[in-house]
């Protein structure tokens, strides 16, 4: 299938599954929700509507955003979502784009990144609506505060786990990095990575950030469904593991092929090498995974003998180090128990 827009070079397909992202499946939202679900879950019973309902949520935004773009006539669209040389060079006119400007009272022409073309579009379906004639310019801007405390709260949650993982990489070497309230390591590692990504910003744009995000975002999300898959093996589930490896497979090569075209065609020719660098680590380490993981899901699967878990499961392989509380006896406090512990009795 051809493609190749004014803004994200390459086919529609593998391209579409590094441009669509967060509204189809999301290794972001996969990393942040380890640290923000558990905190909604007061029970397990509120796991399918929190997680599924969240997923829902986030899937019903990116159809508003997708409704947002088909209501406008297409060479609007492509004005106000590329730049304007790039947009030149298609020799569309413009339809309704000056009168879009005019009740707005902002410039829109040659805004890419879909910010601006969401709130236009939004703005636009709401000016439609009975009594609401000649308030879209109250509606754009609306829009885009909703988007800007979005992104806003999306980058604070992004900066917050990248300086955990930091902390707890640079722990293995220094120790001192561990210590979750050791003020240095909070502004060593909290400057390293927002200075990383605001360079990247700084230095790039929506046609070149946009595909490496895309990239890893997918890639996440395909280790969340391999890790997964890994549990229910592990859970003596492996007949409902088709469920989550099909999936996470089937998306890992195809986001692997994407970002193998983005490297070749669009980083490598325009000179990003720091880009491409980033990319290929990203592929690489991805790599890792999957063999890792093959070679896990194959020793598991070799495993006939069932063990009891601490938690009363019967299990293929508890996991070793994992702890638990359980009463020492009645009436009595409880203490931690470690599994080697509940298992050997």
């Amino acid at each position: 299938m051809g493609g190749g827009g004014p803004v994200i070079p390459g086919n529609v397909f593998p391209y579409v599954f590094i441009t669509i992202a967060c509204g189809a499946i999301s290794g972001f939202h996969a990393i942040i929700a380890t640290g923000t679900t558990p905190k909604m879950v007061g029970n397990e019973r509120d796991i399918l509507f929190v997680g599924f309902g969240a997923m829902l949520t986030e899937g019903f935004v990116a159809i508003m955003a997708l409704i947002a773009a088909c209501v406008l006539i297409p060479a609007d669209y492509f004005a106000i979502n590329s730049p304007a040389a790039a947009f030149a060079k298609l020799g569309m006119p413009t339809v309704e784009l000056d009168r879009l400007a005019t009740e707005v009272q902002e410039k829109v022409q040659g805004r890419p990144g879909g910010a601006v073309s969401l709130a236009v579009g939004m703005a636009y379906i709401f000016d439609s609506i009975p009594y609401m004639k000649g308030l879209m310019k109250y509606w754009y801007h609306f829009v885009i505060m909703f988007e800007a405390v979005f992104i806003l709260t999306a980058v604070d949650a992004g900066t917050r786990v990248g300086r955990f993982l930091l902390q707890e990489m640079f722990g293995k070497v220094y120790p001192k990095f561990s210590e979750r309230k050791w003020i240095p390591g909070i502004i060593i590692t909290g400057g390293l990575f927002t200075l990383s990504w605001g360079y990247l910003v700084y230095t790039g744009d929506i046609a070149t950030i946009w595909p490496l995000f895309g990239m890893s975002n997918q890639l996440l999300a395909s280790s969340a469904l391999i890790i997964v898959t890994t549990m229910l093996i592990r859970m003596g589930k492996a007949k409902y593991m088709w469920v989550t490896a099909v999936p996470g497979i089937f998306l890992a090569f195809v986001t692997m092929y994407a970002g193998y075209l983005n490297i070749t065609a669009v980083y490598v020719p325009k000179g990003l090498y720091l880009l491409a660098t980033l990319a290929s680590i990203v592929m690489a380490m991805m790599i890792v995974v999957i063999v890792g993981t093959f070679k896990r899901w194959y020793e598991l699967l070799q495993i006939k003998e069932r063990a009891k878990d601490i938690w009363g499961d019967m299990v293929i392989s508890p996991i070793e180090g994992e702890a638990c509380l359980i009463p020492v006896e009645p009436n009595k406090p409880l203490r931690t128990t470690s599994a080697e512990e509940k298992w050997m009795g």
